[in-house]
């Protein structure tokens, strides 16, 4: 019997840089502009235009390049790759194939193991390269008069390519490491990477084979715009490849596009004929050199050097050590400092509930992700859409720390600071009666009628020392005041009137 099947998957990941213009021109980057707006003669391709390199796009690609552990090539070349598109203007892109701007460096990722929070895995992918390039325009087809329109705004725009080497095996595995990526890449600035708009998009290079066999045919899987589609699309390529190998079939060499809708891969053009891109030197660009501060020559002008070293001691905490202080810091778990970091704004939101309750870190984290964060998903909300303010929900944990209202009061006061009414947790607690009783009398003369109503569970408890019936009793109590009755004091005075 064949052992199992061996999934393989690569990732190459295009990351826009942030950058006021373009890679080569002088041209804006903005999203959403009106089409062709932006588009300068280089971008157009006018003959007699030349290129000229954008400091801030290399210095972007540095500070990534070290992030991800990689070689910084001091000395990198520009190549044309050459195919035919109504949106490459010159008929060419300038990308780096030859020698990239950074190579041989490493990505550690964490996931879950079995569906598990509190079981993280540290799983480590190597970075081949990241290579500098220019985006190219975008094709807009209007199937009602069948015709192609084509703007130009995005020709030209600097990107990152960041080639990992097939190291991963599902698509769990791809969505964790691309997140990772992402967070680094918002945490330097180098890249928005807000998938939504198209600034950081990832072709899956997936293949199986039986272990100790050679790596079977793969498919691409091209242009995939969010880290969900990204395990969905690789996991459903797995499985359709060991399907159609099972059944006598063979795997094409081909390029597919993950249709999200229908959740399945489809072929887009096969890649037998392989394209031949022709690539050439750029002529128009000499090689890229940048420098450390050991080869930085004298009197050199700042403005015009790029320095390794500086840029590495600027260099900013990466997600892995801000989620070390987080643990450190609140005495919350790891595992937890993930979650915090992965979603858009929890951890400020997290931060600052922290600063403005006396609860402590422990307690509030319960709060963010039980409640908080669950809402929020259910209504696909990030932390900076909340209906709830950091400020409101830091007053609602000091009256809950403080014994002003019980912990199901306070889940009640939450579901109405959710409705958004602006009303503060104090309004809620008045307008509904959620207040503790705080008056001892009054506690227990109503601990004294509940135990004059249920004689039958008095005597049991005073025969057996029953604590299942000394808690029915404290639950009556609680209904009897709504909830308003502090639970150890409840049980304090009943096992003291029991006792007499």
């Amino acid at each position: 019997i064949l052992a199992p099947w061996a999934p393989v998957v690569g990732l190459e990941i295009h990351a826009q840089i942030t950058s006021n213009s373009k890679l080569f021109s002088g041209s804006q980057v903005q999203f959403a502009a009106p089409p062709n707006s932006l588009v300068s003669f280089f971008d157009a391709s006018l003959p007699g235009t030349l290129p000229v390199l954008n400091r801030r796009c290399v210095e972007a690609a540095v500070m990534t390049g070290l992030a991800l552990n990689c070689t910084i090539n001091k000395k990198s070349l520009f190549d044309r790759k050459h195919y035919f598109y109504a949106d490459l203007p010159a008929g060419y892109q300038i990308t780096q194939q030859r020698v990239p701007i950074a190579v041989n460096g490493s990505l550690s990722y964490s996931l879950c193991k079995d569906n598990k929070m509190s079981q993280m895995v540290t799983k480590t992918v190597r970075i081949k390269q990241i290579q500098l390039e220019q985006d190219s325009g975008k094709s807009l087809h209007d199937d009602a008069r069948s015709q192609t329109l084509i703007d130009l705004n995005r020709a030209g725009v600097g990107l990152m390519e960041v080639v990992m080497e097939p190291d991963m095996c599902c698509g769990e595995e791809a969505a964790a490491a691309v997140r990772e990526l992402q967070l680094i890449l918002q945490t330097l600035g180098s890249s928005q990477a807000i998938m939504a708009e198209g600034q950081l998009r990832v072709d899956a290079n997936i293949s199986v084979h039986h272990p100790g066999e050679p790596y079977g045919v793969r498919t691409e899987v091209k242009n995939i715009n969010s880290i969900r589609f990204l395990a969905k699309a690789v996991d459903y390529e797995i499985h359709r490849q060991i399907k159609e190998l099972e059944n006598g079939g063979t795997v094409l060499n081909e390029t597919r596009a993950f249709d999200s809708k229908l959740g399945c891969t489809v072929p887009m053009r096969d890649k037998e004929g392989k394209q031949d891109y022709r690539f050439m030197p750029e002529p128009n660009l000499p090689p890229l050199i940048l420098y450390d501060a050991k080869s930085l020559p004298a009197n050199v002008n700042h403005q015009q050097v790029v320095n390794i070293d500086w840029i590495h001691e600027r260099l900013p905490d990466l997600p892995s050590v801000k989620r070390a202080k987080l643990v450190e810091l609140y005495g919350i778990l790891p595992e937890h400092s993930f979650t915090l970091m992965n979603e858009d704004g929890l951890m400020d939101f997290f931060e600052d509930v922290v600063k403005q309750t006396q609860m402590k870190p422990k307690k509030v984290i319960g709060w963010i992700l039980n409640d908080l964060l669950s809402h929020l998903k259910q209504h696909s909300l990030t932390a900076k859409e909340s209906p709830i303010s950091s400020f409101f929900l830091a007053d609602l944990l000091n009256l809950l720390e403080n014994g002003d209202i019980s912990s199901s009061a306070a889940k009640q006061v939450f579901e109405e600071l959710w409705k958004g009414e602006g009303k503060t947790p104090l309004e809620i607690v008045k307008e509904k009666q959620l207040e503790l009783i705080q008056d001892q009398e009054e506690l227990e003369q109503i601990c004294q009628a509940v135990i004059d109503e249920r004689e039958k569970e008095v005597i049991m408890v005073v025969l057996r020392r029953n604590q299942k019936v000394i808690n029915k009793l404290i639950g009556l109590v609680r209904k009897a005041t709504r909830g308003r009755a502090n639970p150890l004091l409840v049980k304090q005075i009943l096992e003291k009137k029991l006792s007499e």
